[in-house]
């Protein structure tokens, strides 16, 4: 029986990421966002908009072009708190 990769080996290899979700609550649910790569989603609890979020994010990487990838992800996040003066 002939292999259906006609003679070529197919890899598939995974790389673990750590990247950055911060989850606001809005309204009656909450809005993800991972600001390495301006990706958002939203769930009705923070869990669900985090695993939502999860998800986006890995099809963004199975589907983008590698140009889009580089484009899109910065290499740094940072988040800290910060503090403003209110009148």
């Amino acid at each position: 029986m002939k292999s259906p990769f006609d003679g070529r080996l197919a890899i598939e290899y995974f790389v673990d990421m750590t990247l950055t979700a911060v989850i606001t609550k809005e309204d009656d649910g909450y809005v993800s966002l991972c600001p390495e790569l301006d990706i958002a989603s939203q769930g009705d609890t923070a869990e669900k908009a985090k695993l939502n979020l999860k998800e986006a994010v890995e099809l963004f990487f199975e589907c983008a072009s590698k140009e889009e990838v580089d484009k899109r992800l910065s290499s740094e996040s940072f988040v800290s708190p910060l503090e403003v003066s209110v009148a």
